[in-house]
């Protein structure tokens, strides 16, 4: 039995206790909190700074951990989709030892869960012996292509199968894009799926998205074309990307919309009256590193929207910590303050991978992990947080 206070305790769900003890079992789950007073003070672990759950990376490449710094920056999306593709073949050593140093890596960075992409069976292995609870998204594209859908469904499947195999982790089949998946793969991803699961979609990350989908031009049309795959069956709808995913996918699960670089009001709006269960992944590194922008926060706040932090892969990242996604947003959109980021990475990430039950707030029965942030308390007329560029984070428990 362990009994741990610290100057502040912020449960994630915007509470903040003080003089307050997490009374843990080994195993880490909460049995209780209690006043300081209540308890004999020769066995509390006192410590300086922020107790925080432990953080929710909602989106992360896990398998592409082996091509950090191989793709220059500020490239913009499809360019770098292209400089992926040449990059993904590597010896399959180099491949497996760069996703268990990721691994590791957030862990030590107060990592306790991630919804990870796969393509391939690359990271089961590391996942059946990780320390990190895993929601496993197997991504299917067929690039459009209505002919293709079966094909290309049969062998993710087969990466579904595997997945689906490794200890007690979560999976589902969830499709790439808007712009890489037809209407027959979307029914054949919604068939698979088990009622209540979360399916993620990476979502208008890059302009071209949405002129493909508005008015059938942009980048991707030579982008298909360099791949010498056709669309000259693909219609343009009029509408921005997010519409046609939404009237494809399952209102009924979970759906985590990832990036949203260029997603506006009216898409926020639109998302959220089909289904109660969106949410929406935000990755500003990722956003920063190709394409030099970022979402406007603001949109999504104003519209009581139940935004997570992802990570993205190393390919398109400097790190994988939850903590440096939410420093950038911190410096960028100040607004944004460090209640309403601290519940981005800890409880509406857990909502939204559907593991609330167990992460994501310090509450009693939950075995959610506990850092130690150090986060600057500044005292006006009312406690203010606020993180800075040296902001760092240590895992308790």
């Amino acid at each position: 039995m362990r009994y741990i206070s610290a100057d502040y305790i912020h449960t994630g769900k915007g509470d903040i206790l003080i003089d307050q003890v997490i009374i843990i079992e080994e195993s880490g789950k909460i049995l209780d909190i209690k006043s300081t007073d209540e308890v004999d003070s020769d066995k509390i672990e006192v410590h300086k700074g922020s107790i925080i759950p432990g953080l929710i990376n909602t989106h992360c490449h896990l398998e592409l951990s082996h091509m950090k710094g191989k793709v220059p920056t500020g490239t913009s999306l499809i360019p770098f989709i292209s400089s992926v593709v040449s990059f993904r073949d590597s010896p399959q050593e180099e491949i497996n030892n760069a996703i268990a140093e990721a691994d590791q890596y957030m862990y030590d960075e107060g990592i306790v869960a991630v919804g990870d992409i796969s393509n391939k069976l690359d990271t089961k292995e590391q996942k059946e012996k990780s320390k990190i609870n895993y929601y496993t998204f197997v991504e299917m594209f067929d690039f459009l292509q209505e002919d293709w859908s079966q094909k290309e469904f049969d062998k993710y499947y087969e990466v579904f199968k595997g997945q689906a195999r490794s200890g007690g982790n979560k999976v589902s089949c969830v499709p790439h894009a808007p712009y890489t998946v037809s209407k027959s793969l979307f029914q054949k991803i919604n068939e698979t799926n088990s009622e209540g699961c979360t399916v993620s979609i990476h979502n208008q990350e890059t302009p071209p998205e949405n002129e493909l989908f508005l008015a059938g031009k942009g980048g991707f049309l030579d982008f298909y074309k360099g791949f010498n795959i056709p669309l000259d069956k693909f219609k343009s709808t009029g509408k921005p990307s997010i519409q046609y995913a939404i009237e494809n996918m399952d209102a009924a699960q979970r759906t985590l919309f990832v990036h949203n670089t260029l997603t506006t009001t009216e898409d926020i709006q639109s998302a959220q009256n089909w289904s109660k269960n969106v949410y929406w992944a935000t990755c500003p590194n990722a956003n920063l590193y190709i394409e030099n922008r970022l979402p406007n926060y603001k949109f999504f706040i104003d519209q009581h929207a139940k935004m997570t932090i992802g990570t993205d892969s190393l390919t398109s990242n400097w790190q994988l910590s939850v903590l440096e996604e939410m420093k950038t947003i911190s410096k960028y959109q100040s607004y944004v303050d460090f209640k309403t980021l601290l519940q981005w990475a800890t409880i509406n990430g857990a909502q939204a991978l559907g593991m609330e039950d167990t992460l994501g707030s310090i509450e009693i029965g939950k075995t959610p992990g506990i850092n130690l942030l150090d986060v600057e308390a500044i005292k006006k007329d009312e406690l203010v947080f606020q993180l800075n560029s040296s902001s760092s984070i240590q895992r308790i428990v």
